[in-house]
């Protein structure tokens, strides 16, 4: 879709606060920015800030803000943009949209068109206009540093890098298919490019894990066996008594969950219900929940009380399937002077009185991250990690097709890889997909 137009929106939230943001974009913006504004000059210097008085259709004035304007090419869009920044009252800035609205040649602006049109206009690619969304969305530091290196280019270089070299090695095999004289010679040493380029691939897609992770944050489940302290840490790690802790044992029927931010990465830590053989039946659900939650997480972690037996923990660690699993021991202010073989070896944590938290926060970082800085990575999307899977296996069978098959079906294969990287830059986007992504973002970004 290409842009059409001259489109307004509020670009802050509908909400009462110090300033709201009227933006309009398209051949008509200045002139029917000008109506609102009277006093500005026909031809303002752009990137100016004026203050202007704003009126509606009879002239009165309604507020006094600032008037900028950004000329094309030289703006966000590409196009003339202007911005109205007034009074943050929602009922004052809806009347400055409804007047200019009442222009024919303007229409509301579409979820994430100012955005569609900057990528349009060739003014970022794909990558850095999901970044916007990224940032608006981002509720961690890691999340926001990191949706801010997108912004910047960071995965978009690294797209880039992969791209261009792939583009050519295409362009030399086609040629080769297709005017076998001209380029002979083209398709020499493709193997080895086609090596180097799924080595890069398959670098780029091993940290699409530890991107989507910082994009949406780390799920953590405690669990294990009834009066294994688990409410207790659970409540010590939030910071606040959101479950209930009894000597009772099993408590927890249900999988409470809070948001904690720790080294500026995003967790949601669940407490479970505890397990054991012969529940009631509503402590039953509750231990199904569990199963169900630990499926689902990123790490469990196996709190185990002091007389826990090595048979018993291996069980429990079993409940988690294929989830990671961190052993912790439990209540050690309880037994501080009889470690469990169980754990004896693992981390040692009291919930009621706070020793080994930090050890423990440490760890389930380590498990989680690995080395380096959450912040430093480049946010990725599922749908960035799935196109960049299918870029590697492309380059996989192109990888065994240089050796064993038909220079038509090495050069297919890369046509492939080449085709799912440009779904990830957008230089392979189909509208259908553009639709999708610029659906999520907010109206007026």
């Amino acid at each position: 879709m290409s842009p059409q137009g001259t489109i307004a929106a509020l670009a802050t939230a509908p909400a009462a606060g110090a300033v709201g943001i009227l933006r309009l974009s398209g051949p008509a913006a200045l002139e029917v920015g000008r109506r609102l504004a009277p006093g500005i000059p026909e031809a303002p210097v752009p990137r100016h800030a004026y203050l202007a008085s704003f009126v509606d259709a009879q002239g009165l004035t309604l507020d006094e803000g600032l008037f900028l304007y950004f000329r094309a090419p030289h703006s966000f869009t590409g196009e003339d943009v202007v911005e109205l920044q007034a009074h943050g009252s929602p009922r004052l800035l809806q009347l400055l949209l409804a007047r200019v609205l009442e222009d024919e040649r303007v229409r509301p602006a579409r979820p994430g068109e100012f955005t569609r049109r900057a990528f349009l206009q060739g003014r970022i690619d794909l990558t850095r206009a999901e970044a916007v969304a990224d940032l608006v969305a981002a509720d961690s530091e890691a999340a926001v540093r990191a949706a801010a290196a997108g912004l910047a280019g960071a995965l978009s270089h690294r797209v880039r890098a992969l791209e261009e070299p792939l583009r050519a090695l295409h362009a030399d095999l086609e040629g080769v298919l297709n005017f076998p004289d001209e380029a002979e010679g083209a398709d020499e040493g493709a193997g080895p490019r086609v090596a180097a380029l799924r080595s890069e691939a398959e670098a780029l897609l091993s940290e699409a894990g530890r991107g989507r992770l910082v994009r949406r944050g780390a799920r953590v489940a405690l669990y294990g066996p009834v009066n294994a302290g688990k409410s207790t840490l659970f409540n010590r790690l939030v910071g606040e008594a959101r479950a209930l802790v009894d000597a009772e044992p099993g408590t927890t029927r249900d999988v409470l969950e809070a948001r904690v931010e720790w080294n500026g990465l995003a967790l949601s830590l669940l407490d479970t219900a505890g397990l054991r053989e012969t529940p009631g039946r509503l402590e039953a659900l509750g231990i199904a929940r569990t199963r169900q939650t630990l499926a689902s997480v990123d790490l469990a972690l196996l709190v185990l009380p002091p007389e826990a037996l090595p048979a018993e923990a291996e069980g429990w660690a079993h409940e988690a399937g294929a989830t990671a699993v961190l052993r912790v021991a439990g209540k050690c202010d309880v037994a501080p002077s009889l470690p469990s073989p169980a754990w004896e070896r693992g981390l040692r944590v009291s919930g009621r009185t706070g020793e080994g938290l930090e050890p423990l926060r440490a760890a389930i970082l380590s498990h989680l991250w690995g080395e380096g800085t959450p912040a430093a990575v480049a946010l990725v999307s599922e749908r960035h990690a799935d196109a960049l899977r299918r870029a590697a296996e492309a380059l996989g069978r192109a990888h065994e097709a240089s050796r064993l098959s038909t220079l038509e079906v090495l050069s297919g294969e890369v046509g492939l890889a080449l085709e799912a990287l440009g779904e990830v830059s957008g230089t392979s986007a189909s509208e259908a997909l553009l639709d999708a992504i610029f659906q999520r973002f907010c109206i007026g970004k």
